[in-house]
């Protein structure tokens, strides 16, 4: 069994390094935050070339939402009734789905882009009506669970398929992330149509290759440290370094998602741990900041897959940086064109009654002028 898993984990080490050497780059960055009151906050960035053109949402307790089958027609798949009311971003005007969001009892999460490694389930003819599509998934965790013990114990019973969303163009290829209230991470990726699930104590997610290969890198450095090392002492010689930060040397700084794992590993670990959950917030989209594109920092060729087909190149960007606090129930949102924030409360919104409520993220800029 060991030499087994052995040969497994060499073979996504293989895998990961060869398309992190041909895929383009697709830079979603999460992490997860402690309180010092018990509470957590999850953060995480979404990067795409072409604009997604996300909106808020609260789904209601109550709500009817229908899956799509294999064929990716909305009402061929899995029907169910939202349990917990659901607050998050969608994605491309699909209206009735989450990329990114928390539920009422704090579980929280996001979908991050997978692509060379995802591969959903096969749906057998007569078992359409318990599947849904790939960008359903974590719509689906959060209005139903609570708790990574129940998305455990309830995801093998569904069947995820990989079929085309037309608003996308194409497969949607994801993986998950979740965290729940109680300091449980999971990792869920459906590899060569099997669904894998991993505790990830790191809290930690980017994306491509699969998280193994991820946790299996980061011991590479664990030289790392936000602290200073011993000053060097040679022959009665005192050698201190040029500046501060000398313990954080061969921190990686490009947009490779191997990279990103290692930064945003060691900066929410080394990250204040006597903060609020409130105060946290702020911590996370400071630190969240650490992986924000600007425009030029990555250049997508002309129709390629990350280019959407454009006649000419286009520039990845951060669209998007959100934060839950998931003790308080907050929610809370910047955009690339707008950076003021923008949050949802649990505690002022209108939870039950079965509706989606749709909030477009259209404000402009607050400009406080100084006299």
């Amino acid at each position: 069994m060991l030499a087994r898993k052995t040969r497994h984990l060499a073979c996504l080490l293989g895998m990961g390094l060869l398309v992190c050497a041909i895929s383009p780059a697709s830079a979603c960055t999460s992490f997860i935050l402690q309180g010092n009151d018990g509470g957590r906050v999850y953060g995480r960035t979404m990067e795409w070339g072409q604009p997604l053109n996300s909106e808020a949402l609260l789904i209601q307790r109550g709500t009817s939402l229908v899956g799509a089958g294999p064929s990716g027609e909305t009402g061929t798949g899995l029907a169910w009734t939202s349990r917990y009311a659901v607050v998050g971003l969608n994605a491309v005007g699909v209206d009735d789905i989450v990329v990114d969001g928390m539920n009422e009892r704090g579980l929280a999460g996001g979908l991050l882009y997978f692509a060379g490694y995802a591969q959903f389930q096969e749906v057998p003819d007569g078992q359409q009506d318990r599947s849904i599509a790939s960008w359903q998934l974590l719509t689906y965790v959060l209005s139903n669970f609570e708790s990574i013990a129940e998305v455990k114990q309830a995801l093998p019973s569904i069947l995820v398929n990989g079929s085309v969303l037309k608003a996308f163009g194409g497969p949607v290829p994801i993986h998950m992330t979740l965290h729940d209230s109680s300091g449980q991470s999971l990792s869920v990726e459906y590899i060569n149509g099997e669904l894998n699930m991993l505790d990830n104590p790191t809290g930690v997610y980017t994306n491509n290759p699969p998280l193994p290969y991820h946790l299996a890198a980061a011991g590479n450095y664990a030289n790392l440290s936000a602290n200073p090392p011993a000053v060097m002492r040679i022959n009665g010689l005192t050698l201190p370094p040029a500046s501060s930060g000398v313990g954080l040397q061969g921190l990686p700084g490009d947009f490779l998602s191997t990279s990103r794992f290692i930064r945003a590993l060691i900066f929410s670990h080394n990250a204040p741990t006597d903060l609020s959950s409130a105060q946290q917030v702020g911590t996370a989209f400071h630190l969240l900041g650490q992986f924000d594109l600007p425009l030029g920092s990555i250049v997508l060729p002309p129709g390629g897959a990350f280019g959407g087909g454009s006649s000419k190149p286009s520039y990845e960007i951060t669209e998007w940086t959100v934060v839950a606090d998931q003790k308080n129930g907050t929610y809370s949102i910047k955009t690339f064109e707008n950076p003021d924030l923008r949050q949802m409360r649990f505690a002022d919104l209108p939870l039950s009654g079965g509706e989606i409520k749709v909030m477009p993220l259209t404000q402009q800029q607050s400009i406080t002028e100084l006299r």
